[in-house]
This record gives C-alpha cells, structure tokens and sequence, in this order.
C-alpha cells in the first residue's frame, strides 16, 4: 500500500476494503484483522479506523467474537451456537472426536479466545470432554432447544 499521510491510510485501506466487496472478492466474512494488517502493512489502530469507517458506512458489521462480515451476510448468531450446531448433524454419536480448537477457528474464523470460550461453555453443558492426549470427544448430544438459549 503505498503511503500517504498517516491518517489518510485508513481511508486508502477502507476504499481498497470497499472495492474487494463491490468487485465480489469478498462476500460475506472479512479476513481477520491480522491478516488485514500483513495484507495492508499497517497498524491494528489503521485497521480499526478503516473498519469503522466501512461500519459508519453501513458496508460492513461486526459480529461479537466472529469478526466482521459484509453489512446483511454471514451467520450472526453466537459462536457457541454454531459450534453447537456440529453436535446435531445425523451421523454425530456419544464418543465421536469433537474437532480441536485450530480446527475450529479455520472453520468458524473466529479467534482462539473466542473458540475457547465456547469449548468452554460446551464441557460445563456437559456436551464434550477433554480424552487423552490432548483432544475431545462428544460426550451428550444436545436437545432440540440447546445453544439457542445459549
């Protein structure tokens, strides 16, 4: 990204953000900051301030703990209900390895802490346990309402 004055380079990165999403090179869910801040070469701070912008704009929102998606797209409901919902698919029994938490992040592009949290909040239900070495296995499945009150 070429450099301008520091605070217009929120406004560089903003445009170029606006320009993926109206050319379809996003669709729904934005890279992570991180990845926004290696892409541009920028500061977090600069990354805020683009994304806000972008918010104040109405061209994208931020989801509590999944990240930002573009304004009207993406799965909105917290991240222990998306994660809750991997216990109801069909072929999921008592006893069946629950995916780690790197496997997680990829899938949901949530942050660790965030999928911690969850994981969490699963094992006090009771749904999944830790098993050695080091990973988790279903433990209960969920009834018809659980994760919806979540």
């Amino acid at each position: 990204m070429p450099q301008a004055s520091p605070r217009d380079t929120y406004l560089q990165v903003s445009e170029s953000l606006r320009e993926k999403i109206r050319k379809g090179e996003i669709t729904e869910r934005l890279p992570s900051q991180a990845k926004l801040i290696m892409e541009y070469s920028v500061s977090r701070s600069t990354i805020e301030r683009a994304l806000g912008a972008l918010k104040a704009a109405g061209v994208v929102e931020s989801v509590q703990g999944a990240g930002w998606y573009v304004a009207g797209t993406g799965d909105r409901r917290p991240l222990v209900e998306q994660v809750t919902d991997l216990l109801r698919v069909k072929d999921v029994k008592v006893g069946d390895r629950f995916p780690t938490e790197k496997e997680l992040c990829g899938q949901f592009g949530a942050s660790r802490s965030a999928v911690r949290s969850a994981i969490a909040e699963l094992e006090g239900k009771g749904l999944i346990g830790k098993v050695a070495p080091r990973g988790r296995e279903v433990r209960a499945l969920p009834s018809a309402n659980e994760g919806a009150d979540a």
